[in-house]
């Protein structure tokens, strides 16, 4: 029941990887902080990294950080369709959580009016609409790409079936926000611009007090208000959505450190499970292609794929695959999860084609598993134990494959339901379907006791650091943007 209500409110962008998806989730925050009961939207998502759902479906991963920041449990109405590249023209559909089929670029684009699927993320925001309030939605990439805006099921057309006071994004530190600001308003249509409230620019370096002038400049350029200037922080740690991120991370390998090297797949996908190994304070955790800097690893993790057997084709062809095969043979620690588990095993068979014409490659020839490709996708959450121990642990599937193990199974979990998962060739070998398996503490000591004998801190919890940090975010916004003139906006 919806006890205080305001219209429903949208963050849009001059570009992608300005800032809509945190942004949205620190309002999410801030609703809830406020007494509202929020929710996150996003019509349509392109993302390797996606979630599971409560009841076993699969949304994008920023919807789901977005719902967390607002206090609720994600469902598929969050984000109804989700694309997922398996190539660089082509991407599995995901329709209200489950698998459609793929498409080439091309032929959703272009020879597609979409209109069934605009039907179904309609449906799937006036759901969402009629159980919480606001709804927070976001926009994807820029909404003046003109080639496509009469396809568009995200950005403008979205935002005028909710009705949604619009604000538009710009990052001030990729530079041109004048050029990139004034362009987006001008190349709307009337309609569009009267959903239009105001500008926030984001990711501004320094005294946001030097912005003034250009503040009054924006404001007599569009006729819209400037109504907040995000600084650029580095402190505050929100999920990124996009792999795009990883070009930031740290790259090689350091001192004093246990260094940890994610190999860096061409299609890698839910680098989100590196999260809470990366804010370890004994860890250097670096994505790394290159062979020398794996070399120098203590530990090696092979991630998660969309396109399983493409990656391990990849890594046989640049040295990658014996540099992995080398670090094992060393005795250095090295893991697999999900595509990274099949690609530890002996072979990969896709006899569906569901990746590509490939039907099968051999694997890395490390664990004694073999994979099968199936066109079902198994996506669940999880509850196990870890090797034997008593804890608790949480985690998540989402896969295609079928692994099989070539003689007496040795599990590295086991489920709540009595099922196993992945394969234990030693303590320092192992591969698991589990996303999230590095989220729990009892994981991170075993993974990290050959290499240091620095103990974490006891009273650490994952999930209050990140409820600190929505609040942080929070904090910042509501700093630096006028949300007296958000709320006015909203009523």
């Amino acid at each position: 029941m919806i006890e205080k209500s305001l219209k429903p409110i949208m963050f849009v962008g001059t570009g992608s990887d300005v800032g809509k998806s945190v942004i949205a989730a620190g309002f999410c925050r801030i609703f809830l902080q406020d007494g509202y009961t929020p929710a996150p939207f996003k019509a349509q998502n392109m993302s390797l990294n996606s979630y599971v759902t409560p009841d076993g479906l699969e949304i994008g991963r920023a919807q789901a950080v977005q719902a967390e920041a607002a206090g609720i449990p994600c469902s598929t109405d969050m984000n109804p369709v989700l694309l997922k590249p398996t190539s660089d023209k082509s991407s599995q559909v995901v329709l209200n959580g489950k698998p459609v089929g793929n498409q080439s670029a091309y032929a959703y684009f272009m020879e597609n009016d979409r209109r069934e699927l605009f039907a179904a993320v309609k449906q799937a925001f006036d759901r969402l609409s009629g159980r919480f309030s606001p709804i927070v939605m976001e926009g994807a990439g820029s909404i003046s790409e003109l080639n496509l805006k009469h396809r568009d099921i995200t950005n403008m057309r979205m935002a005028a079936h909710a009705g949604a006071a619009t604000y538009l994004v710009a990052d001030i530190d990729k530079g041109g926000v004048f050029g990139s600001v004034y362009g987006t308003i001008a190349l709307l249509t009337p309609e569009e611009r009267a959903c239009m409230k105001g500008i926030i620019i984001n990711k501004f370096r320094g005294d946001s007090r030097l912005f003034e002038e250009g503040r009054l400049l924006l404001e007599k350029l569009t006729d819209l208000p400037v109504v907040g200037v995000l600084p650029y922080f580095r402190d505050i740690h929100i999920e990124e959505e996009d792999s795009v991120s990883l070009e930031s991370k740290y790259k090689s390998s350091v001192e004093g450190k246990v260094n940890v090297a994610v190999i860096l797949l061409k299609r890698l996908s839910n680098f989100t499970d590196f999260d809470r190994l990366e804010r370890d304070s004994r860890v250097n955790l670096y994505y790394t292609a290159d062979v020398v800097e794996v070399a120098k690893a203590d530990i090696v993790i092979i991630p998660g794929s969309k396109n399983t057997i493409g990656d391990m084709l990849a890594i046989k062809n640049n040295g990658l695959a014996k540099t992995i095969v080398d670090a094992h043979k060393a005795g250095k620690t090295v893991i697999g999860i999900c595509g990274g588990f099949q690609m530890m095993g002996e072979m990969i068979e896709d006899p569906e084609h569901v990746e590509g014409a490939i039907e099968q490659i051999p694997g890395l020839g490390i664990l004694p598993v073999k994979t099968i490709l199936r066109a079902d996708k198994k996506t669940v959450q999880c509850q196990f134990s870890f090797l034997g121990n008593s804890d608790i642990c949480e985690g998540y599937e989402i896969h295609m494959g079928e692994t099989s193990v070539q003689g007496k199974e040795q599990p590295v979990a086991v489920l709540s339901d009595g099922s196993n998962d992945g394969y234990l060739l030693n303590s320092k070998t192992w591969g698991s379907y589990l996303h999230g398996i590095l989220d729990n503490q009892v994981v991170l000591e075993q993974l990290l006791a050959p290499y240091t004998n620095e103990v974490a801190k006891d009273d650490y919890s994952f999930q209050d650091f990140k409820n600190d940090q929505y609040n942080r975010l929070a904090d910042v916004i509501r700093k630096h943007v006028d949300m007296d003139k958000i709320y006015n906006s909203l009523k």
